[in-house]
């Protein structure tokens, strides 16, 4: 590799590397500048590699993704990833937010952001996905962030933007499924709550996960108590879970992911 970057012109910045020991497949995510154009070093990199029939990616990351928000009515994952945006400290650009209601549309214009309303209903659910669709190719979106979006979407939506759809829900799942999944934990005496983001698949919360975090609770917390920290370690998850995927650091192996932090 660092043969094909010279070749390029290029100066490695940062790399790392794995090989998944069940599948024998070799991962690497390697950072360079050049002063090659991206079509030129593309073509070297190609050539140079080819001996190996590696499955090459190359970006230029002074283009940041542009990301679709989906939301309901919380607000706590789109607060913070607005905020983390505002901050500059998340590098993707997010030009339009969709809520199947209209609560958060006041938040989302405040910060210059634009907001469509798409309602969903049974009847409408596939016509608002062919919508969401048509959106994400006229607005050139990279990828789908489901901030705390609460509908479940079909197999051909998924399938059609696979691997680009970013979920979080918390940890309980499949365990505690349904309605009022703290309180039910609450039921049980559970010590360990959490929250997990994942890439979305036409199997329920069962995608690739990207990124967990748990927090310690004790039988005097009460459902109320669980929820407040439960909305704390989603908006933490799912906004790491983002910036990972926009720097380009999550790669698919099976089922299961390589994350370079």
């Amino acid at each position: 590799m660092s043969s094909s970057v010279l070749a390029a012109e290029g100066n490695i910045i940062e790399n790392q590397q794995f090989t998944d020991p069940v599948t024998n497949t070799f991962v690497m995510r390697t950072r360079f500048e050049t002063a090659s154009s991206l079509a030129r070093a593309s073509e070297v990199l190609a050539s140079g590699l080819a001996k190996f029939n590696p499955e090459l990616k190359i970006r230029d990351n002074s283009s940041p993704k542009r990301a679709l928000v989906m939301v309901t009515k919380e607000s706590h994952c789109l607060r913070d990833l607005l905020y983390l945006l505002e901050l500059g400290e998340l590098p993707i650009e997010i030009p339009l937010v969709v809520g199947n209601h209209e609560d958060l549309k006041q938040l989302v214009e405040s910060h210059g952001i634009r907001c469509k309303y798409l309602p969903v209903t049974p009847e409408t659910k596939s016509q608002s996905e062919s919508e969401i669709l048509k959106i994400i190719g006229a607005e050139q979106i990279d990828f789908v962030v489901l901030a705390r979006y609460m509908q479940i979407l079909s197999s051909n939506f998924c399938n059609a933007l696979s691997n680009r759809i970013i979920n979080i829900h918390h940890s309980f799942l499949p365990g505690f499924k349904g309605a009022k999944p703290y309180h039910q934990a609450h039921e049980k005496g559970v010590k360990i709550i959490g929250a997990t983001a994942h890439f979305v698949t036409s199997d329920l919360d069962e995608g690739p996960i990207i990124e967990q975090d748990v927090a310690h609770v004790t039988h005097a917390s009460t459902p109320e108590q669980l929820i407040a920290i439960g909305r704390d370690i989603e908006r933490r998850v799912l906004a790491k879970a983002v910036r990972l995927f926009a720097e380009d650091r999550i790669f698919i192996v099976g089922n299961r992911t390589v994350v370079f932090n």
